[in-house]
């Protein structure tokens, strides 16, 4: 079963959503990286809280925010979403500990794809 592990949140003025949701909400916002910031949404470590973060938003999804769904296999799962009436919008994509890929659902919701190595 596919279970929500993260959240992405797109903008065209990334520093100026991590400078808003830290003073509002009081995140923690890290040092980005691939124009990705990550943060910390609770000071409590061992807690079972979601991962995120904040990112200058593509050309195909420059607002909103992005659920993460982890999956045994981002291949099987990609089929079966196309299958099922979804678009591909990035296909996988190797990073150090996982891959990541794009789609957006028949109803237009955007989500991600996570299948850790």
């Amino acid at each position: 079963m596919g279970k929500v592990v993260g959240f992405e949140m797109n903008s065209q003025e990334p520093e100026k959503a991590a400078k808003f949701y830290a003073e509002v909400f009081g995140w923690k916002v890290h040092e980005p990286s691939w124009d990705y910031w990550p943060v910390t949404t609770d000071e409590n470590t061992e807690s079972n809280h979601l991962q995120g973060g904040i990112s200058k938003g593509p050309h195909d999804y420059p607002h909103g925010t992005r659920v993460q769904i982890e999956v045994n296999s981002i291949d099987h799962s990609l089929s079966n979403a196309v299958a099922n009436g979804a678009m591909v919008l990035r296909e996988k994509m190797e990073f150090d500990d996982f891959y990541l890929a794009y789609l957006v659902d028949p109803t237009g919701i955007g989500i991600g794809l996570i299948e850790n190595k």
